[in-house]
């Protein structure tokens, strides 16, 4: 009878267990990604090995090798072999796998510490290439050389191995090869390597007579002040050229890129001959795009190979694309017909053809298949919300889908065009990859990642659309409570951003959301979020339709959003919320004074407050400048709207945010204490745009809490 009994409690043991681990809830520091197992993981660094067709992944303790011909994966080398070669060198040893590139087939190169080695996976030899200063930044390395470029505070030097030659010598407010106009125009760097590596390109961005914003350092004993220039929309913004310094002469050549001086240098790509380098320049209006060809050796204009114009704004994200062995043809995308397509043109500026045309979007370029004359792409060819790998025949124009899986895809094409590693999502996968063999188009999944939320309870998720005001189709998201009963009515979140380039509701994991939504869902809210008119991947008309008036359209489609909210007899339509930060933010404080009859509780987090206080480039793209525009920002800012507060609102700021800066709310603020209206507010000290880190968790917890104590 005792055996029975313990057996029975044995059971009744796994049982329980098994129940408790799938019911369990999200804590704030799993809910805002600290815990790195509840993340899809897939292969770390994975990569094409140089131009062969294997590919290599790792974990923090080996490099392994995956032959796309025989599907075989074997080992190449183990930090443990790694440690003993570096320590018979009397080189420092690592903890774990660096950050690593393919050189060629044969060797890597990677960084540790203030150091760059190259290591030959065949001969086990491993070589200090060069070492730089602690304070060196914005390394910039060409191959197969191994020659870096990077910067100390504002100048640019070069490492050849142990030599290192100063580049610029510019005194402070003159900033040399970083990046410039505030990361606008898909510009992320500053240096620009010539194919053949002999040459650098780096912008020379002057400051000087932009106007410096103090951010406060409280760490100090005595507080410091850290200026920050920040050309705020309508004021002076800096003044960026573009250098060419020759590696053998060691001398610099300025473009002659003429004036104004106040225009932006985009788009910059090196002709492949390596004696002409383009530019792409965009008028301080934003409304003219001239691509011109420059002369590197002695900065004259070549050649003007086409202009875009548009009444709204020109925005030029990405650089040219040569077409492999035809170095006299290349890729452009624009979206001059409504939507991002791609063109190509040769280098005297004549189009040889549109490639794609449709009422959908080019995302990104994968890659050529040169012997078939293949372009990959990703795009929304089947839906808004999917992002799939498509190729195009650049002879025929006939496009075919390669990726399989309708959902959200990345592509990785190896040099000879035979195969793409592909890395998708979709709403219920977390994420998968798969080998694509190209001639084919099959498929073989590599890795296939479980549900990691398996032991989590989740409410549903729903993905759909409904109408605008003007029929336009508005793509929603909802996920409702944990242990959903269609009988109670809930309170509603609606979490938005609604700015440009972002898209909330896409065919990936969760539909786009994260954990932090599915927490509040699982805290009893129904949690709604709706991608309004202004945000991406939706085509120009779309995207464009909040110009010189935002905080108008995307108001009305989220009002629409909450129209079909109400229909449904399981919310409660007296304890409906909103939450955003940044752009967010600017549209939940929005939402919130101008229908307190609706929200009842709104949490802006890093809103803008007053366009006049946002940025040159974003702010003057969308609204034009306070001087030309003065009813689009006066409409649009929330001080005079600060009488109109009731109910509960919470702002929430960062004390060195350089995004939006800190005056933003501040001024809110001031605003309210003269209307003498009560507001919630709470701030991050020494935490910039946003809040990282494990203070996160301490973020939803304000705003969890605020939401449980008032909606």
């Amino acid at each position: 009878m005792n055996r029975y009994l313990l057996i029975i409690s044995l059971l009744l043991t796994v049982l329980s267990a098994e129940i408790v681990a799938q019911n369990k809830f999200f804590t704030p520091e799993e809910a805002v990604g600290l815990n790195p197992a509840l993340s899809p993981s897939g292969y770390g660094q994975l990569k094409w090995m140089a131009d062969t067709d294997d590919f290599t992944f790792s974990d923090k303790q080996q490099v392994m090798r995956y032959s796309a011909i025989s599907n075989e994966t074997d080992t190449l080398f183990k930090i443990k072999e790694l440690n003993s070669i570096l320590r018979t060198n009397n080189f420092d040893t690592l903890q774990r796998i660096p950050q690593i590139n393919w050189i060629d087939a044969s060797q890597i190169y990677y960084f540790n510490a203030n150091k760059l080695f190259a290591f030959n996976i065949i001969s086990k030899q491993v070589q200090k290439i060069t070492e730089f200063p602690e304070n060196a930044q914005s390394h910039s390395i060409t191959l197969p050389s191994l020659r870096v470029a990077y910067t100390i505070e504002n100048n640019l030097f070069v490492a050849d191995g142990q030599s290192h030659t100063q580049i610029t010598t510019e005194p402070e407010g003159i900033v040399c090869g970083q990046t410039v106009h505030r990361n606008e125009f898909g510009i992320n760097g500053g240096i620009f390597w010539s194919p053949d590596g002999n040459s650098i390109a780096f912008y020379r961005m002057d400051e000087r007579m932009v106007a410096n914003y103090p951010i406060v350092d409280i760490d100090a004993r005595i507080a410091e002040v850290k200026n920050e220039p920040y050309p705020m929309a309508g004021e002076k913004s800096h003044e960026v050229t573009l250098g060419v310094y020759n590696l053998e002469t060691k001398s610099t050549v300025f473009m002659k890129t003429g004036e104004p001086a106040e225009q932006y240098l985009t788009s910059v790509t090196w002709n492949p001959d390596n004696k002409t380098i383009y530019i792409g320049l965009l008028n301080h209006d934003q409304n003219h795009l001239s691509l011109n060809a420059y002369d590197i050796s002695n900065g004259n204009l070549v050649t003007v190979l086409f202009q875009e114009t548009d009444e709204k704004y020109v925005e030029p994200m990405n650089p040219m694309e040569f077409i492999p062995g035809k170095p006299d043809r290349f890729i452009w995308q624009s979206q001059r017909d409504g939507y991002n397509h791609i063109y190509e043109y040769d280098t005297k500026g004549n189009l040889i053809g549109q490639h794609t045309k449709g009422e959908w979007v080019v995302l990104d370029l994968v890659g050529f298949q040169q012997d078939k004359n293949l372009l990959y792409f990703t795009g929304t060819i089947d839906s808004p919300l999917s992002q799939n790998i498509y190729k195009v025949n650049l002879k025929t124009n006939s496009i075919e889908k390669v990726s399989v899986e309708q959902g959200t895809h990345r592509g990785l094409l190896n040099k000879s065009g035979k195969y793409i590693i592909d890395i998708y999502s979709t709403k219920n996968t977390p994420r998968c990859i798969s080998l694509i063999t190209t001639k084919t188009n099959n498929a073989r999944i590599i890795k296939s990642e479980g549900n990691l939320l398996k032991d989590y309870t989740l409410g549903e998720t729903s993905v759909f659309s409904i109408k605008a005001s003007d029929g336009t189709d508005l793509y929603c998201r909802m996920i409702k409570p944990v242990d959903f009963d269609q009988t109670k009515k809930y309170p509603v979140i609606v979490y938005v951003y609604g700015g440009p380039h972002a898209q909330l509701v896409t065919d990936s994991w969760l539909g786009g959301a994260n954990n932090y939504l599915n927490y509040l869902a699982q805290k009893g809210y129904i949690v709604f979020t709706l991608d309004n008119r202004g945000s991406t991947n939706r085509g120009k008309e779309f995207e464009q339709a909040i110009f010189r008036n935002v905080g108008k359209v995307e108001i009305d489609d989220q009002l629409s959003g909450i129209s079909y909210l109400k229909t449904l007899e399981y919310v409660d339509a007296t304890r409906i919320g909103v939450d955003g930060w940044s752009y967010g933010g600017f549209l939940a404080m929005t939402l919130k004074l101008q229908h307190p009859e609706i929200f009842k509780v709104a949490v802006a987090g890093g809103p803008v407050i007053d366009w006049k206080f946002y940025e040159v480039m974003y702010g003057e793209r969308y609204m034009d400048t306070p001087q030309t525009n003065p009813e689009g920002y006066a409409n649009a800012s929330l001080l005079p709207q600060a009488k109109n507060l009731k109910g509960k609102l919470l702002i929430i700021h960062d004390t060195e945010d350089r995004t939006v800066v800190w005056q933003n709310s501040l001024s809110f603020l001031k605003q309210c204490v003269d209307d003498g209206v009560l507001v919630d507010y709470f701030v991050y000290p020494g935490h910039e745009h946003n809040v990282r880190g494990k203070d996160r968790a301490h973020l939803i917890k304000k705003i969890t809490t605020y939401f449980d104590e008032n909606l």
